[in-house]
């Protein structure tokens, strides 16, 4: 007897969507490889930095032949390429360490900032969010939404330092910056998640206003359902899918954000780490650590993908977004 056939498309639920996906993925990590190796090259030579004043152009000409930069820029490009696809981007010209191994060992203090930002984003915008959608046209949806249109406009380091100013060197009930206990953690998760607790709460507000105007959420009203049920049972997953899309772009902004919060608090992750070895034009640094963050911003869209097909089986079935 023959075997039913089916469509190939349901034959493996997704797959075309995450194949597309990771095709993506990887023209995205090379543009953004592409695109650092040849802007640092505008910033200027690095051996001037590497040498004290005064140093013969003998000396400068050993130097860069030793660092490979009088090589010509293609055959640098091709040959980064070809150590970055085995994870060798250099040795930093500053702390004559493989850059690498340097960016990961600070990456432990940057992961624990942008995670306990997204926690504090997600339950404090959470809560505002579905408190103001519950209640519209009150003045608690009023405070709730003023408050984030206030936190979305403001500037990430003004708020950084208006937090020092007054929780530090007035009060002196925290501390001003560097990695300790707790205590040290409060003023720049607030600041890192100041942006993205104000843009989870207008969107999930958004969200939970037009789920509760479709006709199953007043089907479930008419059926005697309480307002806390149907949030919990009808609304929340509805409203979810665009809130998981905020959610992984805020990843890329929160480490973005990052590497000015860990500056004013000289916070030692790898958003600080990238600055300094852009202000020292160290290369190796600089590209391992915009390859990292590339990979890690890249990772979080493929978590975001595979949510969406959980909470959504259309993408299972047709393989696409839409």
């Amino acid at each position: 007897m023959a075997r039913p056939r089916f469509p190939r498309r349901f034959a493996v639920p997704g797959v075309a969507f995450l194949l597309t996906r990771a095709g993506e993925s990887l023209v995205t990590l090379w543009g953004v490889v592409t695109i650092v190796f040849f802007s640092l090259r505008l910033t200027g030579d690095p051996v001037v930095l590497l040498l004290p004043v005064g140093a013969t152009p003998e000396q400068i000409a050993t130097l860069r032949h030793g660092l490979g930069f009088d090589r010509p820029l293609p055959v640098q490009y091709v040959e980064f390429l070809g150590r970055a696809l085995r994870g060798d981007f250099g040795v930093s010209t500053r702390f004559g360490d493989p850059a690498l191994p340097l960016v990961l060992a600070r990456l432990g203090a940057t992961a624990e900032l942008a995670l306990l930002a997204i926690a504090f984003a997600v339950v404090v915008g959470g809560l505002a969010g579905a408190t103001a959608a519950m209640r519209p046209n009150t003045r608690v949806e009023l405070a709730a939404m003023g408050s984030a249109l206030l936190g979305q406009a403001t500037p990430v380091f003004w708020l950084a330092i208006m937090l020092i100013l007054v929780f530090a060197a007035t009060l002196r009930w925290l501390p001003s910056g560097g990695r300790g206990g707790w205590t040290h953690l409060v003023l720049p998760v607030i600041t890192l998640a100041t942006y993205s607790t104000a843009s989870m709460a207008r969107l999930l507000r958004a969200s939970l206003l037009e789920a509760r105007a479709q006709d199953y959420t007043r089907t479930a009203r008419a059926k005697g359902l309480g307002e806390r049920t149907i949030l919990s049972r009808h609304l929340l997953k509805n409203a979810l899918i665009p809130v998981v899309t905020v959610l992984g772009l805020q990843v890329g902004l929160l480490l973005g954000g990052a590497v000015i919060t860990e500056t004013v608090f000289s916070w030692p992750g790898e958003g600080r780490l990238i600055v300094q070895a852009i202000q020292n034009r160290d290369f190796p640094v600089v590209q391992a650590g915009t390859c990292v963050l590339a990979v890690i911003i890249i990772g979080v869209n493929w978590l975001v993908d595979l949510t969406y097909m959980l909470l959504d089986p259309r993408i299972r079935v047709s393989g696409t977004a839409g």
